[in-house]
Formats: structure tokens, sequence, C-alpha cells
């Protein structure tokens, strides 16, 4: 059975950091992403990372990095320079491949107070 649990969202100062953490089991993960989501809006890409790169939402390049440790088969978010528009629900997702689908953790809150 496939799991994906998130870890480490909380409250934050502007301008302060968190490193989000999820943890994946159950089959073997082509590649892993971070969304988010605010009351109203559509759930949003932020990072993902694959084999062979990485890649960033504009609004956070330069601020976040997505890294993933295969040995754990978790992957990372470190974000920094955090700003109140960062606040929401960030969700794990990962790929499986053969055939392809699609899985996704249940999110973690991020809320940055101004």
């Amino acid at each position: 059975q496939v799991q994906l649990v998130e870890s480490g969202g909380g409250l934050v100062q502007a301008g302060g950091s968190l490193r989000l953490s999820c943890a994946a089991s159950g089959s073997i993960f082509s590649s892993m992403a971070w969304y988010r989501q605010t009351p109203g809006k559509q759930r949003e890409f932020v990072a993902r990372i694959t084999s062979a790169d990485t890649n960033y939402a504009d609004s956070v390049k330069g601020r976040f990095t997505i890294s993933r440790d295969n040995a754990k088969d978790t992957a990372y978010l470190q974000m920094n320079s955090l700003k109140p528009e960062d606040t929401a629900v960030y969700y794990c997702t990962a790929r499986r491949t053969s055939p392809v689908v699609d899985y996704w953790g249940k999110g973690t809150l991020v809320t940055v107070s101004s």
C-alpha cells in the first residue's frame, strides 16, 4: 500500500525558514513534487525533483530547495525567506511509472505571519 506522509509544517514569521518532509513507501517513484493550496484557490505547483533535475515555480525560485534522500525514499522542501503569501497547505505527490499513477499525501499546513 502506497503511503505519503508529510511533516514539518507550522507557524513561522516572515523571513523565517521551515523544512517539510515527505516519507514515501509502498512503491518505486520516478519523481516527487510539492504543491500547495489556499482556500478558494486551485492547487498550485511548487517544486519537482526527478533523477535528472529539479524545477520550481517562479514564485519560489531562489528561496525554496527540493531534495530527495533515495535511501529513505523521502523528499524534502527547504523553504527560506518565507513570505505571508507562502501560507498554504503543502501537499507531497509522488509518481509511479508502469503504469503511471500519481499519489498524494494529506498535506501539512504552513502559516507565515507578517
